[in-house]
């Protein structure tokens, strides 16, 4: 006889359907909770990403199916939703560009000189091109030294020569990297080396079939003339290599330009900073403020909604439904989601305002997405599980700060700690380094310009500082190109393993209740971790 199941009796032996019918018959609740009790504050208080689990569902699809592709704004989609933040331990053009490559999209600080920023903007913007139609021309009468300068200076070689110097002048020749590499006349013009046996197409060819051109002719450039011979634009090779390696890239679908996005204040003198970004090509602008629900950022959106339609603005921070109000009736198209919650802040020690993480995101999600306002959900993320978590909770994308720092990318600097471990500098921007750090705000030792940490706090005027932040270091994590790889293939095979073939079915999942979720205790969160061994080598990618 069959031994007896909790007591009630032999067990039958049943096959696969009849378990299926038992389950819709007898288990009528599906197993877990549903996302509204999971984050009723009255039962549960508020939550954070380490409080609960997601149940598993039904695996019918291999990980590398699972789609990404996800909203920043109410009109610009990713292919990944990660974001880089706009801290200057974090992110500057570098991050930007690599992160943008990979599918994500780089927001750059602003704790620089607003000149400073608009130059990092630009060379995203220049990074990767379809039809380049502001290429840097030069005049027959330039040296190959100034050639050389221009080219440390641009960070590419190749440059169009006419006759004017400028674009809309005859062609004459294109001088290269090959013609001036081991050229040690600097006094020559440019003339002595420039290739002159040039391939062109003519102005109104397709990108395709420019890129054709480009692919047969095994040049580097194509240049793009009028009737009378007059450049126009330019394509480049690379950019077609570019395409090929990274086929998720953040890029504008009618000039192929690389997704730039920037951070800015709120106060009159942004709006100065805001007109050089926008002339360099800036397509998001992210209004960076501790805390968002302040006449100063709904009268800045406002503004930037009248002045520059184009430009796509995203509001915060915020963690209340009524401080996501403000900002939506005010034009914003997308929220920015976190107080106190980054690994560097001490917000809701200090000030005893904010909210844990996971309880905001939810409660502000389901409220902007009545609006159709996408939401990033900015700070406590640590891990592969806290990304998910902050997805599967309503977040459109998520923002990382000091899981990204440690990359080669980030602009912090590398040292060995007492410890014997590669780290990083990293600090929050609210920290009393961020917020003295004059120089970044363009001013001298003396000056009494507000940087970045002290408009995003209110501090300006402050005779004492107050720190939000703290200062302090992260383990390196080597490149970019290979850690938001396994970011991503980790949040696939979470999908994975929840059953969702995309962001957008487990949203609606979640919603629907399909998608459940368990509470943990303490010891629950000890149980799912490393536990009972006597050392080991916590390795998460090769």
């Amino acid at each position: 006889m069959s031994p007896a199941i909790n007591g009630v009796g032999p067990a039958e032996a049943l096959d696969y359907k009849s378990a299926l019918e038992i389950l819709q018959n007898e288990y009528p609740e599906r197993d877990g909770i549903d996302v509204q009790t999971l984050v009723d504050s009255k039962l549960n208080g508020g939550l954070t990403y380490n409080d609960f689990l997601i149940l598993p569902g039904y695996i019918g699809f291999p990980a590398n199916e699972v789609n990404l592709e996800t909203p920043v704004t109410k009109r610009i989609s990713l292919k990944t939703p990660f974001l880089s933040s706009p801290m200057d331990t974090v992110t500057e053009h570098e991050m930007a560009i690599y992160i943008a490559l990979l599918g994500g999209l780089g927001v750059i600080h602003h704790n620089c000189s607003p000149d400073e920023q608009a130059e990092m903007v630009r060379k995203v913007k220049r990074f990767e091109n379809g039809f380049i139609l502001d290429p840097v021309c030069i005049p027959p009468t330039m040296t190959v030294g100034e050639v050389k300068a221009l080219r440390q200076k641009c960070g590419y070689g190749g440059f169009p020569v006419t006759e004017s110097g400028s674009l809309n002048s005859k062609l004459i020749g294109i001088i290269t990297n090959r013609d001036i590499q081991f050229h040690n006349k600097h006094d020559d013009t440019v003339t002595t080396v420039m290739s002159k046996d040039l391939v062109t197409a003519r102005r109104g060819i397709s990108l395709e079939d420019a890129n054709d051109l480009v692919r047969s002719s095994k040049k580097g450039k194509l240049p793009i003339v009028d009737e009378n011979g007059n450049l126009t634009a330019l394509v480049s090779r690379s950019d077609l290599m570019k395409n090929l390696n990274y086929p998720l890239a953040s890029k504008l679908p009618d000039s192929k330009q690389l997704i730039s996005a920037a951070a800015i204040g709120t106060r009159p003198e942004d709006k100065i900073r805001l007109q050089k970004l926008v002339d360099a090509g800036l397509d998001i602008v992210i209004l960076d403020s501790s805390q968002g629900n302040s006449m100063y950022q709904i009268e800045m959106i406002k503004f930037i909604k009248e002045t520059y339609p184009g430009l796509d603005v995203i509001g915060g921070n915020v963690v209340t439904r009524e401080q996501a109000a403000g900002l939506i009736a005010a034009g914003a198209d997308g929220l920015r989601i976190g107080m106190g919650s980054g690994s560097a802040c001490i917000t809701q020690e200090v000030m005893a305002v904010g909210r844990p993480q996971a309880a905001a995101v939810f409660n502000v999600t389901s409220f902007a997405a009545r609006f159709g306002v996408p939401c990033i959900a900015d700070g406590g993320i640590q891990n592969v599980g806290h990304i998910v978590k902050g997805l599967a909770l309503g977040a459109s994308t998520v923002m990382m700060g000091g899981l990204l720092a440690g990359t080669t990318e980030s602009p912090g600097e590398s040292f060995v700690s007492r410890e014997g471990q590669l780290v990083k500098a990293y600090r929050g921007m609210g920290s009393i380094d961020a917020m003295e750090d004059k120089k970044a705000a363009g001013g001298g030792k003396d000056s009494k310009a507000s940087n970045a940490g002290t408009a995003r706090y209110f501090s300006e005027g402050d005779r004492l500082l107050v720190a939000q932040g703290v200062s302090g270091s992260v383990l390196d994590r080597g490149s970019i190109t290979k850690f938001v790889p396994y970011l991503m293939a980790g949040v696939q095979h979470s999908l994975q393993d929840i059953g969702c073939t995309s962001l957008t079915e487990m949203r609606g999942n979640v919603l629907e209740g399909k998608v459940r979720f368990e509470l943990r205790t303490a010891s629950a969160q000890l149980e799912g971790n490393v536990h009972g061994l006597h050392s080991y080598d916590k390795k998460l990618y090769s």
